[in-house]
């Protein structure tokens, strides 16, 4: 009897995967399915992407006003007081396997790739908390990554604000809510000797929406340099005394079209035995969403330039390109129970050339096609080929998304 391959039966599993993927939605975390007895396709199309409804319910901190009741608290007769009777709790877990061309390792488990500790809910009239605790990614324990205090509509006006840990780019595209194992890789990014990317950091964010016009505005500041821990020292957060401040603007026409741009500026200081070295970080870009019946396209082109990235006295100005291409197809739309995603990443860096012109290299380019097949409400599976344009390497991946 012939013996199949590891890396021949895993493709052969993607295809039948592919092949059996057949028909409706969702999740928003399970500890908020089961407070307010929703089914998890109520805010996500498919887990954990969110649908219109998910959005506003995150965006309310995660409170639906008309189904708040005095019992699901402890008031202690306290008007300053509101404790959630039952602690809310959830958790997701993530394994994949893996095949990857043109690699010493070919064939991985990943299993789990991630296991993570989740809460969210009402702290008070219009406040609400979310964070969830990673117990394990790839292998190891990385602690908090999102976690804020949430006020909704401040002032009795529009006006959210965020206090805590989160991404600099979920105003964009939230890298945690996409449906591929492959990631928005220029929202990770960090230029030389850089802290800074659009990914996690401290701070606070602001939102307000313009009522009746569809417009929103978000400002953000943060220490710009990660959720790195606090220096043994100092006991300070931030390595430098300057903060950074990212502006974003949305504009909804219609209801299945919303066009945008994002400015991010910061400067960071590092100590050398020379002496003190900074670099001006800018970013800028438009970025537009348009839904048509089953398909939704996102696409993102986004601007790095850092005046000395590697932190030199003559310091060099590098100049990155990055693009996020998106596009997603959902047969029965909401009620889908399979999804396809096409996806593309594409990052560029431009220096000045040895001649007075120009020199550019990229960094990365991919392409990838994922199916998913929604088996549960909490439950997905996953697969995925992604093609590394630039390195002419493959990429296959199965996987189970899930929440409870």
């Amino acid at each position: 009897m012939k013996r199949i391959s590891l890396s021949a039966a895993l493709t052969i599993t993607i295809f039948v995967v592919d092949a059996f993927i057949a028909a409706s939605a969702s999740f928003a975390i399970p500890a908020f399915a089961r407070r307010h007895n929703l089914s998890c396709s109520t805010c996500h199309a498919p887990i954990p992407k969110l649908k219109p409804y998910g959005e506003e319910f995150a965006g309310d901190g995660f409170i639906i006003a008309e189904d708040e009741k005095d019992r699901d608290y402890i008031t202690a007769g306290d008007p300053l007081l509101r404790l959630n009777k039952t602690f809310p709790l959830s958790v997701r877990f993530d394994a994949y396997a893996m095949h990857e061309s043109n690699q010493k390792v070919k064939n991985d488990l990943q299993s789990p790739w991630g296991l993570k500790l989740m809460s969210g809910g009402a702290l008070g009239q219009n406040i609400g908390y979310y964070f969830y605790f990673y117990m394990s990614e790839r292998g190891e324990v990385a602690g908090i990554e999102d976690a804020y205090v949430h006020f909704n509509d401040v002032f009795s006006i529009p006006l959210d604000i965020m206090v805590g840990q989160f991404q600099t780019s979920d105003p964009l595209m939230k890298r945690e809510l996409r449906l591929t194992y492959e990631d928005y890789m220029i929202y990770k990014h960090k230029t030389g000797l850089s802290h800074t990317n659009l990914a996690y950091d401290r701070g606070v964010m602001l939102a307000y929406a313009l009522e009746g016009s569809g417009s929103d505005f978000m400002l953000s500041l943060s220490n710009g340099n990660g959720k790195n821990r606090a220096d043994e020292q100092t006991g300070k957060f931030d390595i430098d005394a300057g903060k950074n401040i990212g502006f974003r603007y949305l504009q909804g026409i219609g209801e299945n079209l919303s066009v945008g741009g994002y400015y991010y500026r910061g400067e960071e200081v590092l100590e050398f035995a020379s002496g003190d070295q900074s670099n001006q970080v800018t970013y800028w870009g438009p970025d537009f969403n348009v839904k048509a019946g089953p398909l939704e396209l996102t696409a993102q082109y986004l601007q790095r330039r850092d005046s000395n990235p590697w932190f030199e006295t003559a310091g060099e100005e590098i100049r990155t390109d990055g693009m996020v291409v998106e596009l997603i197809f959902a047969p029965q739309q909401d009620r889908s129970r399979y999804y396809f995603t096409a996806l593309y990443n594409g990052i560029e860096e431009k220096s000045a050339g040895t001649a007075g012109g120009e020199a550019s290299r990229t960094l990365y380019k991919s392409a990838t096609l994922s199916g998913t097949y929604l088996l549960q409400r909490n439950l997905r599976l996953l697969a995925e080929y992604t093609r590394d344009l630039e390195n002419k390497q493959n990429r296959m991946t199965i996987g189970l998304i899930s929440g409870f």
